[in-house]
């Protein structure tokens, strides 16, 4: 069996962790890291009896992740203060919402930038805010800023001169000129709060926009790991709600996400396993494409479909613009390069 599928089932919990030979764990950790799942797995198997340099390794990665949902979580509280003052609110996005909420996704899950979503009135009040509490550009090119500006759901990136990290602004969850046009409005007016006081998206909307993330916006790089967090979210939500499916589906269809949110739905079951509700246990033959792009690799966690994964990335771009617009943007980038 391939480290990618070990990968997989012991997520799942098909696979008994202790029965793994040395050489199969050094697979399944190089698929991890490729990932960015190692912390994931060392929580999915924490209490497992594993060999010594195994356990060693799972219980530094835990410790790491730990340290960093603190900064995570810090970093949402300095923008907090940095745009409480001039009266914009914000929503968490994933996975600092997922700490903030927390969920079960966010156990060793990894944290880049903190994403925020403010309302697209709000969007010039919040960049002149950040920008004054120590945030600066991160993209200096003109036709960069331009793209962001014109055509992309967030603001180009910024990055705090001080702390180093990075902040995302959204004013929705994909770009504007994508063939789908989530409701923006909806995703802000319909936010909970968590225990800390933030806002995060509902749970429904958490699983759209986890959905639309991975497969109406991106080429499904890291697409285990989101695909893994659409799992448990999922799971947990619907056990504590028996009526959960029906208001995902209602909120994938307000939000155009219907066909995202069903495909997330079906690879976590083919996957990991996932227990879907009648009427959406079903089957279409693309999957299986979604599902090679997201084997993909090879025991030492390298790319093993490069056309493929070519493929996937050239669809997440006609996906973002039309025809004569990506020509235009590839073109651009292209002569830049």
């Amino acid at each position: 069996m391939s480290a990618v599928l070990t990968f997989v089932d012991l997520l799942a919990g098909r696979r008994d962790a202790a029965a793994l030979a040395p050489r199969e764990w050094d697979g399944v950790i190089g698929v991890a890291r490729s990932e960015a799942m190692l912390a994931t797995l060392a929580h999915r198997l924490e209490g497992v009896d594993l060999p010594p340099s195994v356990a060693a390794l799972f219980a530094d990665q835990r410790a790491a992740a730990a340290v960093a949902q603190r900064q995570a979580l810090w970093e949402a509280e300095m923008a907090r203060r940095a745009l409480a003052p001039v009266g914009i609110e914000f929503v968490l996005l994933k996975g600092a919402a997922y700490a903030a909420a927390g969920m079960a996704c966010a156990a060793g899950r990894q944290i880049g930038d903190l994403d925020i979503l403010v309302l697209a009135s709000d969007i010039r009040r919040a960049e002149n805010a950040l920008l004054n509490a120590g945030w600066e550009w991160v993209k200096s090119d003109p036709y960069d800023d331009f793209y962001y500006r014109e055509h992309m759901h967030e603001l180009p990136p910024l990055i705090h001169k001080l702390r180093d990290r990075m902040i995302d602004v959204h004013h929705t969850i994909l770009p504007r000129t994508h063939r789908i046009t989530p409701d923006a409005l909806a995703l802000v007016s319909d936010a909970v709060a968590s225990a800390d006081g933030f806002a995060v998206l509902n749970p429904a909307d958490m699983a759209c926009h986890c959905a639309a993330h991975m497969l109406a916006d991106g080429d499904l790089q890291g697409g285990l790991r989101n695909l893994w967090d659409f799992n448990l979210m999922t799971g947990d939500f619907a056990a504590a709600d028996q009526g959960f499916w029906d208001r995902l589906d209602a909120r994938a269809r307000l939000h155009g996400l219907q066909e995202s949110v069903r495909r997330a739905a079906r690879l976590s079951r083919d996957l990991y396993g996932a227990v879907l509700p009648a009427g959406w246990d079903g089957h279409d033959p693309a999957d299986r494409w979604f599902r090679q792009r997201l084997l993909a690799r090879d025991d030492w966690g390298r790319v093993t479909q490069p056309l493929l994964e070519q493929a996937f990335y050239i669809r997440s771009h006609w996906l973002r613009m039309p025809a004569a617009m990506l020509a235009r943007h590839l073109w651009t980038k292209w002569r830049k390069r």
